[in-house]
């Protein structure tokens, strides 16, 4: 496919000239491989990324290895595998100042884990969980700490859809069924077999220095340094938000999931992941941010959407836009990618900038992905 990316160049270069992103990084992926890079602003060709949620579809995938091995069931509980999951109460609401607590009336699965539908949830999007973690003292995840695990269900096991620490806990299903970190797993049987080289849950001190800042826009749409960052060491690797690398190489991950897996799943798996594992639960209108220095309210898409195991899923196809049946998420630090099997194209976009659902980085978002589909159509004639 031949590809022309001088408008997405234009569109990112004219994104940081304006003042609106600091810096910021694209790639264009086929079946094949890379059609289009560019870097601008304070990101270059080797910038290291927090790629914090998009972390999430990677420790899926490993853990997705296992189903295929037959060595995990996504209908088995969570506490056949890790007794201490089932030990969490869900958190009802308060008496006064006392969290009130009870069990839960069904036990979550590992698709439950994967499809955010678990009980889980996350302090900066949930009210009382934002609450039970002021009044208790237990740290949130984002501390680096482990004992954030303790934390409470917030509803019962398959009935709602709510963002969460779910993926933290597969990863500790990983880690359970491998015999070793999760870090060390995802390098020998993801990283390494993509040429996914610069990418790690402990980044050394080269790649450190490679990592963009992190800003946050004022409310004067200025930037400024953020004093928001991950933990510089964690108690475990966070298969919810902890690791790093380059866009180049989350790119090689997008490929090798619109190329039926190649390298590191069966075709099968990634068919069944990209379909519909949520049955009739509706993802919600808005994620309402407790944290908005952390995250924007996020509305949800104005079109029909489900949830995969471990993606988003767009279930209609977008006019000069991603097609039925697109995997999709995003990173905190307003990073974003999209995996469309049908039209065969997957691109990554990032930068490090809070909070999350940040608007200039949404427009530049939908100007890239417009352009990357204006170029594709021209690259593909009509049958």
């Amino acid at each position: 496919m031949t590809f022309d990316g001088s408008a997405i160049k234009t569109l990112l270069n004219d994104a940081v000239s304006t003042g609106g992103i600091h810096g910021i990084a694209a790639v264009v992926v086929d079946r094949n491989g890379p059609l289009f890079h560019h870097a601008t602003g304070e990101a270059s060709q080797h910038t290291m990324f927090r790629n914090a949620s998009m972390t999430k579809a990677v420790a899926t995938t490993a853990a997705l290895q296992f189903v295929e091995k037959g060595l995990l069931n996504l209908d088995a509980t969570v506490e056949s595998i890790l007794p201490a999951f089932g030990e969490l109460q869900v958190l009802d609401g308060f008496d006064g100042d006392t969290p009130r607590l009870r069990a839960p009336a069904s036990k979550a699965t590992v698709r439950q884990l994967m499809t955010h539908t678990a009980g889980l949830g996350y302090f900066f999007l949930s009210e009382k969980l934002m609450r039970y973690h002021e009044l208790t003292g237990v740290p949130q995840p984002l501390t680096g700490l482990k004992q954030s695990f303790s934390a409470p269900l917030v509803n019962d096991p398959g009935t709602v859809w709510e963002y969460g620490t779910n993926t933290d806990w597969l990863g500790l299903v990983v880690e359970k069924l491998a015999g070793q970190s999760l870090g060390s797993y995802i390098r020998q049987h993801v990283y390494e077999p993509l040429g996914m080289n610069d990418s790690t849950f402990e980044p050394n001190a080269d790649q450190r220095g490679r990592l963009l800042r992190v800003m946050q826009r004022q409310a004067n749409g200025t930037l400024a340094p953020s004093a928001i960052d991950l933990p510089p060491a964690s108690e475990w690797d966070a298969a919810g938000h902890g690791s790093y690398g380059t866009v180049q190489d989350y790119g090689r991950f997008v490929q090798a999931w619109l190329n039926d897996g190649a390298g590191i799943l069966e075709p099968a798996t990634v068919r069944m992941a990209l379909q519909n594992h949520i049955g009739q639960i509706t993802l919600p209108e808005l994620m309402k941010s407790t944290l908005p220095e952390l995250s924007n309210d996020t509305p949800g898409a104005p079109w029909p959407q489900s949830w995969g195991l471990g993606f988003h899923l767009t279930l209609t196809d977008l006019p000069g836009m991603r097609s039925n049946g697109t995997g999709d998420w995003a990173g905190v630090f307003n990073s974003f990618y999209w995996i469309d099997r049908s039209k065969g194209i997957g691109a990554v976009l990032m930068t490090q900038l809070l909070p999350f659902f940040d608007m200039p980085v949404i427009e530049t978002l939908i100007g890239f992905e417009t352009a990357v589909y204006q170029q594709v159509g021209a690259a593909v004639p009509a049958a």
